[in-house]
């Protein structure tokens, strides 16, 4: 019994630590998947970002990177697609950054 509350535990902050994963089946003698958003193949055992700022390898996908929750009010924050990541800046002014006291994923 002990081990199943541990087991549920540990299941409980995988998922509280990813803002978003999925999974795909690895059938046995794959050699190659397909990546469901940009439609490239991949070989078994690689690991790739798609366009979408998903880190994947045939298994499955998780966000890369963290989404900002909790940053000053006179900010906001912004997703860069290029680099896959969420700046946080002054409303009114990119240039000063703010600081980002909480956030969820990767």
């Amino acid at each position: 019994m002990k081990y199943l509350a541990v087991t549920l535990l540990l299941c409980a902050l995988v998922s509280m630590a990813n803002a978003y994963c999925f999974t795909m089946a690895v059938k046995p003698g794959m050699t190659h998947c397909q990546d469901k958003v940009d439609e490239t193949w991949h070989a078994v055992g690689s690991t790739w970002r798609n366009s979408e700022c998903m880190d994947c390898t045939c298994s499955g996908c998780c966000t890369a990177y963290s989404t900002p929750r909790q940053f000053p009010e006179d900010c906001v924050s912004v997703f860069d697609s290029e680099a896959c990541e969420y700046k946080v800046h002054k409303k009114g002014d990119p240039s000063v950054q703010c600081p980002i006291y909480a956030a969820v994923g990767k």
